[in-house]
């Protein structure tokens, strides 16, 4: 029997997905002079792909790209400042969805060793995408993070 709570998933996600996204597009700067953490990818699994990108596109008027071979299926947008926001399957049977942002570094290799001296878990380190940057995903207090470098 399925879960009743599993009808409710991708409106979760896309609440989720917008709130994160509206938190780090905020211009302004923190108390004290720090900048906003800028997020370059957000990036949504699930196995209610088409219905996430269907429900994205209606609540907010986006339009999402045909499925790129080079993020695992993924259809993506484009957020206001120029990041992008991804939805896409599970590439295997035991991965769970998630809702990962990835924070825009400038060195991705010193970023992956200040997380790991963090206590961060790199679950993939440092890795080429070709045309679209480095990214790497590190695990820190049961939350997934992502790293992404232009």
């Amino acid at each position: 029997m399925r879960n009743p709570m599993h009808r409710f998933a991708p409106a979760l996600l896309v609440v989720f997905a917008v709130s994160i996204a509206a938190a780090c597009h905020a211009t302004s700067a923190q108390e004290g002079g720090e900048a906003a953490l800028p997020i370059q990818f957000l990036e949504i699994v699930t196995p209610e792909a088409q219905s996430t990108c269907d429900a994205l596109e209606q609540l907010h008027g986006v339009s999402f790209g045909a499925q790129d071979p080079d993020l695992g299926n993924a259809r993506t947008a484009t957020l206001r400042g120029g990041g992008r926001i991804a939805v896409r399957a599970p590439l295997r049977v035991d991965e769970a969805p998630v809702v990962r942002p990835y924070v825009l570094v400038d060195d991705i290799d010193a970023a992956v060793t200040a997380a790991e001296a963090a206590g961060g878990m790199i679950a993939m380190g440092a890795t080429e995408i070709p045309g679209q940057g480095r990214f790497a995903i590190y695990f820190l207090g049961g939350i997934q993070h992502g790293l992404w470098q232009l």
